[in-house]
Parts: C-alpha cells; structure tokens; sequence
C-alpha cells in the first residue's frame, strides 16, 4: 500500500558546497570550553559551553558533534545541517554560530546559540504535569520556564513566523514539531534540527519497509504514500505543532501504535482541538489538514490569522460532518471498518 520512499530534492541545498562554509564562521578549538552534556544519543553528544567570540566576550553556547564512529548517514545530516544553518538568518531560527575544525578532513563541531529551557516538547509537559501537580518548579536544578494557557497563541505564531522565513527560502523542513523547536530566555521560541533529532525521540519515529526512520505521527498523507516533502507538507506538520502545543505536549494519536496512525491518517481521520482552544486556532488546524495539499493554507495566511486572532472566511466546517470517538480524534463519517 505504501510507496517507497524518494528524495524529494526541495529539501537540500544544491548550491552549497561543505568545503565552502563561510571562512568568517570558522571557530577556533581553544575558543571553545566545555561544560556539561545536555544531549546525547547515538549520533553524539550535545554539550553546553562557553565561546570567547573576537572581542573576548564569553557567550553560553550548545556544540553539538558527532561521535567518531558516526554512520555516513549520521555524517551527511551533520554536514548538510552546517550547510542550511550557515545561510539562515531569522529570530525564530536557530542561529549557528559557527563551526571548529578539529583536524583535516574530519567532521566539524556545530556551535549554536545556547536556549536554556530546552525543547518545546518537553518543557509543555513539564508544565502540564506541574500544573496537575500544582508544583511551580521552584528550587529545581533543570531550568524551568512557566507557560499559561495565554502564552500558548505568541509559541504557534513564532514557530509560523520562522516557518514563513524557512518558506521565503524554498526550505522544506520535513519534520517540523515541538520536539524540534527550542526555548530561550522571554519565552523565545526557535526552530532548529535541520536532521538530527531522530535519535532522540526515538518513540516518534518509524520506519516502514527500507525507508529512514519517519515522523508519521507529524507526516501529510502524500508523505507517508509517496515520499513526497514539500512546503505544503509542512504546513500540514504545523497543524500538528499547534495540536501538541494546545494539549501541552502530548503525542499525536496517543493511545495508538505507528502502524494504525499511518492507517488512520490515509483513512482521513483527523485529530480535534483540546478544549479551551481558541476559534481561530481551531480554523487553522483543520485548513492545515486539507487531503487535497493546495487547499491548505500558507504560512503568510496562517501569520495573518494569528495576528489577527480571529478566521474570516466564507467556508465553515458543519457539525454534522464531523463525529468524536472516544480518544477524541475527529472522524470524517466514512466507513472505518478496515483500520
């Protein structure tokens, strides 16, 4: 049933050449000390350091490097990750510093900007559990920042607003969630792991047939058929971040394995908004999950909708074409017998 996987050639950079990073971002080693680890999996380790930068300021940096028997797909997604990050400009973006060689010929450390709360992911669910707990994560050692139900509308329209710079630039992200979103100081909210996270969230990945493992949970229906990854497909994916994010981190079709997600998705079965999602929120998911990728909405749209906080539009969704299942999934009314 399900096609095999294709290179879609939106995603990578075809003009860059690796050797050709730009000579001004090159990092000296000695300017780099090393603090802690914040990261690890089987591609490395992300560690958070200190940069002495040109004008001997100390700045809090992530390096992120490979082991040294990473795989020669590990080393592609590093050096293809160099070069998108190196030509990306935008304060929703995560900013890469700079690059240090260690020797000739070898894999290169990436040193970013430094957000000290972590992976959008995990800080929504750490405040859902503090909520319920009603805890407010005073006197831990990780840091925390509190996020209110307010807060949540300023998270999606910075992830929208660097996804509309990432669309400017003809980039196809291809796995856009909040687990590849990061948060800094002033709940600042930036996208980042242009191919590296697979390792990390290894639950929100699968792989089917001989294909690299894939987000499906995140993934549009002509993803997961025909290996096809365009910005279409991503505005599908950020239909699902706002979903993550008004339920406070919880996993897309929760409650079901790999397997029947990618059934219920060619099915055409959607996932409803939380309660206390607002109108228009609500609007934009169900416009980002369009079957049909040119009915959906784009990201400029989407940007002006949440500026606006309010949906003109002359098509509505009826009440009686939509009906709720117990995991609170909407379901087209269709025949479902076969999941």
């Amino acid at each position: 049933m399900i096609a095999r996987y294709v290179t879609n050639p939106a995603y990578y950079p075809t003009h860059l050449d690796f050797k050709g990073v730009p000579i001004e971002i090159e990092i000296g080693p000695d300017n780099v000390t090393f603090l802690e680890v914040i990261g690890e999996g089987c591609f490395g380790k992300v560690h958070r350091a200190l940069y002495t930068n040109r004008e001997g300021v100390s700045l809090n940096v992530a390096v992120k490097m490979l082991k040294d028997v990473a795989s020669p797909e590990a080393m592609a997604d590093f050096e293809r990750e160099v070069l998108i990050m190196a030509n990306f400009s935008h304060p929703n973006i995560l900013k890469l510093i700079g690059v240090v060689y260690k020797e000739t010929d070898s894999v290169p450390w990436m040193v970013f900007e430094f957000m000290q709360y972590g992976d959008l992911a995990e800080l929504l669910r750490a405040n859902a559990y503090k909520r319920t707990q009603n805890d407010t994560g005073e006197g831990e050692d990780v840091p925390f920042m509190k996020i209110s139900q307010e807060d949540l509308p300023n998270i999606a329209m910075q992830i929208a607003s660097g996804m509309l710079y990432l669309s400017t630039q003809h980039f196809v992200h291809r796995d856009l969630a909040t687990r590849n979103c990061l948060v800094g100081e002033g709940l600042s909210v930036k996208i980042s792991d242009f191919g590296m996270s697979r390792d990390v969230y290894t639950c929100d990945y699968y792989k089917i047939g001989g294909s690299r493992m894939l987000p499906v949970r995140w993934m549009a229906p002509e993803s997961i058929m025909y290996g096809k990854f365009t910005l279409e497909s991503d505005i599908w994916s950020y239909g699902i971040v706002l979903w993550e994010t008004f339920t406070f981190g919880k996993q897309p079709y929760y409650g079901h394995t790999n397997e029947e997600v990618v059934k219920l998705i060619l099915h055409g079965i959607l996932l409803t908004a939380p309660e206390n999602t607002p109108a228009h929120i609500r609007e934009i998911m169900v416009r980002c999950w369009k079957s049909d990728p040119r009915d959906r909405l784009r990201f400029a749209g989407i940007c002006e909708i949440l500026e606006e906080g309010s949906l003109a539009t002359s098509t509505k969704m009826k009440s009686d074409d939509l009906s709720l299942d117990m995991d609170d999934y909407l379901l087209p009314v269709c025949d479902t017998s076969e999941l």
